[in-house]
């Protein structure tokens, strides 16, 4: 179960975004979502009730596409909207994917860009183009249905999603529960466009400074790698893509599959035997 208050101030567009994000834990656990509840909070004596209504209309529709089923759900009286879904999967017990289990000589695989964090600051802060608004809302709420079904063919290790603890924490998560090394290559990593620069404004969620400094003891980064580098690949993220570890063998067929599917994937990084639990960003 997950659920959120509004990132974003269009109701349908924020009902397709929390339910995208509460569905991701299933797929990327390999398994296939088969029925979902909503969870509802809402000021039902202060807030127009067709708002209500759109989001419920949002997260419906991006239930469909799923493929799963609206069975029902629970709401409250509250100050806040606040709005999400508890999902229920499955998935064969010999196919489950961990977030623990990467090999030495993996390839990582992401399948989302990140920066979501520094977009949606920007959007409280009135600060985001139109353009760059549609691409981190459709990024939001696109499925990892897609990169979940690609990878079902595949000698996967290990998968995550990416959300509130950023790309270097879910990796770093990665690294200590499998005792291997990981080395990031930050070049190779798909960033939304506008967040560099909007990082370089100072426009920065507490969340992902946080990560930042939670993951500083353990994370290793070459010199060239700036601190606006470093921010972004820890910044907080909602409702992100998954963080694939699958065999060098298998990485480039696996890529071609998910690029065919239309997922905005990329190879960033690699499994090493050195310092276990420890990552490197080169």
């Amino acid at each position: 179960m997950d659920f959120f208050t509004p990132i974003v101030d269009d109701p349908y567009m924020f009902g397709q975004i929390a339910a995208a994000n509460s569905l991701s834990d299933v797929y990327a656990m390999g398994g296939k979502p088969i029925t979902v509840m909503n969870i509802v909070g809402f000021p039902i004596n202060t807030l127009d009730k067709s708002i209500l209504a759109d989001i419920l209309c949002g997260a419906a529709d991006k239930v469909r596409e799923s493929g799963a089923v609206l069975v029902g759900g629970h709401s409250i009286d509250d100050n806040e909207p606040k709005f999400g879904l508890s999902v229920t999967g499955i998935v064969h017990p010999d196919r489950i994917r961990a977030n623990a289990g990467v090999k030495p000589g993996d390839r990582l695989i992401l399948t989302k860009p990140i920066g979501v964090g520094i977009l949606t600051t920007a959007i409280k802060r009135d600060l985001l183009s139109k353009e760059s608004l549609e691409e981190v809302m459709n990024v939001m709420a696109t499925l990892n249905k897609d990169a979940a079904e690609a990878m079902e063919a595949y000698d996967v290790s290990a998968c995550t999603d990416i959300t509130g603890f950023g790309l270097l924490g879910h990796t770093l998560e990665m690294a200590e529960g499998s005792n291997v090394g990981i080395t990031i290559h930050s070049k190779d990593v798909p960033v939304l466009s506008g967040t560099r620069e909007l990082a370089e404004q100072n426009i920065i969620p507490g969340g992902t400074r946080k990560n930042h400094k939670w993951i500083a003891d353990r994370v290793h980064y070459a010199a060239s790698v700036s601190e606006i580098d470093q921010l972004i690949l820890c910044d907080a993220v909602t409702s992100g893509g998954l963080l694939i570890s699958v065999s060098e063998e298998s990485a480039e067929a696996l890529q071609k599959s998910l690029l065919e599917r239309n997922v905005q994937s990329a190879i960033i990084g690699v499994a090493t035997e050195d310092s276990p639990g420890k990552i490197k960003v080169i």
